[in-house]
């Protein structure tokens, strides 16, 4: 018989409060178990000593018997120190960019300063020729104006 050392949620909606028992690994997870080892209370400050209940000498029994704790219930023993704290997954932080994603915003911040100087160098220009097209597009207005009406 596979054992597990699992949680089994109890409580109401909304207010979960676990059982840590010792169960067959076919059996939901709600469902029968063997015996029961302590109590989980996530509602409770993470500093209260009530937030995490063990019996310590029936989880070294059931550990000798061949029982796996689950992630969660090796991380409540290995804070207990009955059990060598499993290796957790270091992770990235958000804030910190690859060296890839750095090189490419700073591809994007040159491309935009050299179409923000050529739109400066467009503006220039355009505005020293503009004069002269003002005064062509009044001189075709008074021609309009001269033309006899029909």
């Amino acid at each position: 018989m596979a054992l597990a050392i699992r949680l089994s949620r109890t409580g109401r909606k909304k207010r979960p409060y676990y059982r840590i028992v010792v169960a067959d690994k076919r059996m939901p997870r709600d469902g029968r178990y063997i015996e029961r080892l302590g109590t989980y209370d996530p509602l409770l400050p993470s500093d209260n000593e009530n937030r995490v209940r063990l019996v310590k000498e029936r989880i070294e029994y059931w550990l000798a018997q061949g029982a796996k704790p689950s992630e969660r219930v090796a991380l409540f023993l290995g804070r207990e120190g009955i059990i060598p704290m499993p290796a957790q997954p270091v992770r990235p932080k958000k804030s910190e960019q690859s060296e890839k994603t750095k090189l490419r915003i700073a591809d994007k911040e040159e491309k935009r300063k050299a179409a923000a100087e050529a739109a400066a160098e467009a503006q220039a220009a355009p505005a020293e020729e503009a004069p002269a097209p003002a005064e062509e597009a009044a001189a075709p207005a008074e021609t309009e104006a001269e033309k006899p009406a029909e």
